[in-house]
């Protein structure tokens, strides 16, 4: 399994504010679903940092994203582990299949991969 990204997630209701200062570092919007806005680095896409105000269809506002490469792999592994799963796999509209599992440290996790 190979890691694609890591994005920290920010629980905010500042998105314009945080969009403006993390402008000022050279980030610029890449995705904007009204409840979750995620900037990126032009010149190393794959630097981002994510704000959302709540997660849309999960009980929970994750931690932090890690993009994976086989998400039904990394599901099995976490689940064979015994970690707790917060929100199960699931296809979500915007185009991706992702869980939330919770780390050692209490962290929520979302494990995802694009469809």
């Amino acid at each position: 399994m190979t890691v694609r990204r890591v994005v920290p997630n920010v629980q905010s209701e500042a998105v314009q504010e945080s969009r403006e200062f993390y402008g000022l570092l050279g980030f610029e919007e890449v995705m904007n679903h009204g409840w979750i806005m995620t900037l990126a680095s032009p010149s190393s896409p794959t630097a981002q940092i994510s704000f959302m105000a709540g997660d849309r269809t999960a009980p929970v506002t994750p931690d932090m994203s890690v993009e994976v490469d086989d998400v039904d792999a990394a599901y099995a592994a976490v689940r064979e582990s015994g970690a707790e799963i917060v929100h199960p796999l699931q296809d979500e509209e915007w185009g991706v299949r992702r869980f939330f599992v919770r780390d050692p440290n209490g962290l929520v996790i979302n494990v995802l991969g694009h469809r």
